[in-house]
């Protein structure tokens, strides 16, 4: 009889088996053939593969199910399919393992994005997700694994599905990584795991894309951050060309050679990904021997961990006291207000890169104006600063429907302002935190009002925190508001709130939150009140605050108190903000605006300013400009500034097709200008996913960019077979022909265009990339150029047409 998986993992470490698909490859999948087609067709081939890894040693059988969403398997025709396909998997691989190993239900990205990156809502995504689980647990495996993400919201959504069908069973979450540290769309490991354990993974790490050196340095990152059981599900090295055939490098042994440090590190489950076969799990298995100890938790640190698409960042337990911008609030704003009624986002982008640039740890997102659908513009004003900056969030709105809305929008895990003590907001919000992942804002209030004493307020935290822990939701993710009255009608005001901080901090162990402004109203000179209550407010332990980082003093006051407390290291970052400072700071100046209409139209495609950006393109023509000039001087400067900042670091993916958006809004105005129908083509590139892969998201991003950058491109999809993108070649007269592979069964398929474009006779440059291409790979096989990623292959494509 079993353990519970859970268990299991607590007590040892456990082998999770190998490659999948070229074990079927080899076994007889064809070309362009569905893997999981094969649960039907050909069980046996299947159970064969599953039987080798049992036999090697392995404690967990993964099903032949990695494509089993309806958005997958629709490529095969066989959506209608997807309950028989999937139970079919768990019952042949429930078969294989009996009573010696567990059944791991495997579940793969869908192969598309969530909006506003993607064409999908949260919910599409979410119910896709849902229905291959439901079949999956049904069928009765042991656990769920995903595998290969690229998408942290991809992911987000398929762990929330799950958990909507089971809190119990056992969710294993792994993010694919690139090599510069980060997954293709910019998360970094800390990231990836606040947010995949905040929705309910029990089990977090990486697969695919690194060798086991690459991983383990991925799980060290999220081991900072997470105290869940990790797992380590290399490559067997990265991928070379030899003999003609894709070969992996990575010996058993030397996959073997991290355990102990992988051991030491808290990993609980070992597998292999793409290249490893039974030799490796039986390697890996031997290895263990003799090095098996139970899993030992690190302690609770207290760190209420938050966390956007790209960033993260932390409030308490000694941790800076961090900053929430507040002026994304309509109060007293009519501008703002005007705008959230007419459904723009110019200053909510704006507000967001302003405060961020000054230091903000947070944003907080406030949408609430009379007479506008709240939920609606929740869900734009998130996407526009997810858009804008990779700042964590603060959701602030008594309305749980905009909350909700703020929460599918959002890429990581935010912080909800606000639940109180009253029974009917307790109701309301703490379901929405605990299914959405999100930490919560506890105000210190509840029927009866504000009490006037700090007792009052510390038992109202308490009953808060109590009735979080009934809904699973753990002490370390509430931040109490312990309520500033202002002191100008409440004398006293300000010492209730120091006395309450001081309690909560010290006797519940929570961490705590203030608006500092409130304490000033109706005073002059209120940043002089203001900075100084915040500045006695973090001696008395406060771990974040609300505040205009806008205004000098209050930085002043945080960069001075987080020196005086310790907080700041060596005053290291005081002396960064104030080593040029002569006399007396000045009240920080507005960034200075772009000069001229160039220089704006560049700053909108840079910012992804899509709701201004043809408003500028009509001043620029306006004032003269050639459509051309218009194109070449502004805008693909603009464009040209982002790809520097993609290839620094400081941009990612969503930001750059955001930016490539704004590009197209601007190009579709200058086409009307111009009596041929466009502007003069850079060349005409045809773009296709090889044979036997129906992956393209990275092909997308490419042809999205290369039409931007001025090209002509003709799309030919994914799955396109040699002899079609010959015929399309030879058609069009193409000057460059881009292929893409994900997958490295697939990989071949490059080789064979590459030759059949040469034996042919057709003259045009070739391109090749994906996750499993490298330059090595390209050299081998002939093509004229590789690319990493989208923007190396627009500036690469460029520079070779150029010649």
């Amino acid at each position: 009889m079993k353990k519970p998986f859970m268990q299991a993992i607590e007590e040892r470490v456990l082998i999770l088996d190998g490659a999948m698909g070229t074990m079927l490859q080899e076994r007889g999948l064809k070309p362009g053939q569905s893997p999981e087609e094969l649960n039907l067709t050909a069980p046996e081939i299947v159970a064969g593969v599953h039987q080798a890894y049992l036999d090697a040693g392995a404690n967990i059988i993964v099903t032949n199910t990695f494509g089993g969403t309806a958005e997958k398997l629709s490529h095969y025709g066989l959506a209608d399919r997807l309950v028989e396909i999937n139970q079919k998997a768990v019952e042949i691989a429930k078969q294989v393992a009996g009573d010696k190993a567990y059944v791991a239900g495997s579940m793969g990205p869908t192969g598309r994005f969530v909006e506003p990156v993607g064409d999908l809502s949260f919910d599409e995504m979410r119910e896709m997700f849902k229905a291959q689980a439901a079949a999956l647990i049904d069928a009765g495996c042991d656990l769920l694994t995903l595998e290969t993400f690229l998408d942290i919201k991809e992911i987000r959504a398929a762990v929330i599905a799950i958990r909507e069908i089971s809190q119990e069973i056992p969710v294993i979450a792994m993010l694919t990584f690139e090599e510069k540290g980060r997954s293709v769309l910019g998360t970094p490991p800390e990231s990836a795991a606040i947010t995949l354990e905040a929705v309910g993974a029990s089990i977090v790490g990486s697969n695919c894309g690194l060798g086991v050196d690459g991983i383990y340095e991925i799980l060290s990152a999220m081991r900072r951050v997470t105290r869940l059981p990790l797992i380590c599900q290399a490559n067997a090295g990265l991928p070379v060309l030899k003999d003609g055939k894709t070969v992996f490098p990575g010996t058993p042994d030397e996959m073997a050679a991290y355990h102990d440090r992988l051991i030491e590190l808290g990993v609980r489950i070992i597998g292999g990904c793409c290249g490893t076969t039974p030799a490796h799990i039986s390697v890996m298995q031997t290895a263990l021997a003799g090095k098996q100890k139970p899993f030992s938790r690190a302690p609770e640190t207290g760190v209420t961990w938050l966390s956007s698409r790209g960033s993260f960042a932390a409030i308490g337990a000694g941790q800076k006291t961090a900053l929430i911008g507040e002026r994304i609030n309509p109060t007293g704003k009519k501008l703002y207000s005007q705008e959230l009624r007419e459904g723009k986002v110019s200053y909510i982008r704006r507000e967001a890169m302003e405060q961020t640039e000054l230091g903000a740890t947070l944003l907080d997102v406030n949408v609430g104006t009379p007479g506008i659908d709240e939920p609606a513009a929740m869900e734009r004003a998130v996407f526009c600063v997810q858009g804008a900056v990779q700042t964590p969030l603060v959701l602030d709105s008594s309305s749980p429907a905009a909350l909700e809305a703020g929460l599918k929008a959002a890429d990581g895990k935010v912080l909800i302002n606000s639940v109180n003590g009253e029974e009917k907001s307790l109701a309301a919000v703490l379901p929405l935190a605990k299914k959405y992942g999100a930490a919560l804002v506890c105000l210190t209030l509840d029927e009866a009002g504000i009490p006037a004493q700090a007792a009052g307020r510390v038992a109202i935290a308490e009953k808060v925190a109590r009735a979080a822990a009934k809904a699973g939701i753990s002490r370390d993710q509430l931040v109490v508001d312990c309520l500033t009255l202002t002191v100008s009608a409440e004398p006293k005001g300000a010492l209730v709130a120091l006395e309450a901080i001081r309690k909560v901090t010290c006797e519940l162990k929570l961490n705590t939150v203030l608006g500092v402004s409130n304490i000033s109203f109706g005073l002059p000179s209120r940043p002089l009140i203001s900075s100084t209550f915040f500045a006695m407010a973090m001696e008395a332990g406060l771990s974040a605050a609300i505040v205009n980082v806008k205004e000098a003093p209050m930085l002043a006051a945080w960069r001075s108190a987080m020196v005086l407390l310790g907080r700041d290291p060596n005053a290291a970052g005081y002396i960064e903000a104030y080593k040029n400072v002569v006399a007396e700071a000045a009240p920080t100046a507005p960034a200075a605006e772009p000069e001229g209409i160039r220089g704006r139209l560049a700053k909108a495609v840079i910012d992804g300013d899509l709701e201004n950006v043809v408003g500028l393109v009509e001043i620029a023509l306006a004032e003269g400009l050639t459509p051309m000039e218009v194109s070449s001087e502004a805008l693909l400067k603009g464009l040209e500034e982002v790809g520097r900042r993609f290839d620094k670091g400081a941009f990612f993916l969503p930001q750059v097709m955001l930016s490539a958006d704004t590009m197209k809004a601007a190009f579709t105005r200058l086409k009307q200008e111009l009596s041929g129908g466009g502007l003069a083509s850079l060349g005409c590139i045809l773009m296709a996913t090889v044979e036997g892969d129906i992956h393209d998201i990275g092909k997308n991003i490419v042809v999205t960019l290369l039409e931007n950058h001025g090209f002509e491109v003709i799309d030919l999809g994914k799955n396109v077979p040699a002899d079609r993108i010959l015929y399309e070649a030879q058609a069009h007269k193409v000057d460059a022909v881009g292929l893409s592979a994900l997958m490295t069964t697939t990989m071949a398929q490059m080789e064979e265009v590459v030759a059949l474009l040469k034996r042919e006779g057709v003259k045009t440059f070739t391109m090749v990339g994906g996750a499993v291409v490298t330059q090595q790979y390209a050299d081998e096989i002939g093509a004229d150029l590789y690319a990493k990623d989208a923007m190396e292959a627009v500036e690469r494509i460029k520079k070779l047409l150029a010649k």
